[in-house]
């Protein structure tokens, strides 16, 4: 039988090298006491990484040079949320890279958010968490909010067959038909990037 520190260690290895997570994620597992000796413990012999006060990762290696990679910023933001109960949307630009729409990692990284503003130092780079009124966080989670985020990022005139395709590739089918009914009462344009979107659905 599993103790619970094989139990912690288990689940860490399951979410694999680049995620990040936080004590809470554990308590369904052991005291909030045990949790931290274990991840004291793992940080200490190396097999995870501290990347702020109460956020870890095990971190991922470049396979050519060997050494390990900066923690992944989308990941350590969700982590971030899930401790303090928030829903967060990756904004604009952000969202747009994200998804592979953009190659261009932007110089303020922001998320809106349920929860306060909010500045969050993750190695070189700074998370800003906006709040956003309840009315515009409505309805937005998942794909579907990080879509609609990079498309009104894009704008109109910039989502051609190369963005579309993108898109259609990372998308689920039920991803892409929630994607279709959510944006049909929105912004006419928007809804009709969903509807080529969803064309070829498999």
């Amino acid at each position: 039988m599993q103790t619970m520190r094989d139990q912690i260690v288990t689940r860490i290895e399951r979410l694999g090298a680049g995620k990040a997570f936080s004590a809470k994620d554990f308590l369904d597992i052991a005291s909030r006491t045990t949790i931290d000796v274990t991840l004291a413990s793992l940080t200490l012999s190396g097999k995870i990484r501290r990347i702020r006060r109460g956020l870890y990762d095990m971190p991922r290696v470049n396979p050519a040079l060997g050494g390990k990679l900066s923690p992944d910023i989308d990941e350590a933001a969700q982590a971030i949320a899930r401790r303090q109960r928030w829903k967060i949307v990756p904004e604009g630009a952000w969202a747009a890279n994200l998804l592979g729409l953009s190659t261009q990692v932007p110089s303020k990284i922001i998320y809106l958010t349920d929860g306060p503003n909010n500045e969050v130092l993750i190695g070189r780079r700074s998370i800003h968490f906006k709040h956003a009124r309840p009315k515009a966080m409505a309805g937005l989670e998942g794909k579907f909010a990080l879509v609609v985020q990079a498309l009104r990022h894009l704008g109109k005139e910039s989502v051609g067959p190369r963005e579309i395709e993108t898109l259609r590739a990372a998308l689920s089918p039920g991803e892409k038909r929630r994607l279709v009914k959510d944006t049909r009462f929105g912004v006419d344009w928007i809804y009709e990037v969903a509807r080529k979107i969803a064309e070829k659905m498999a």
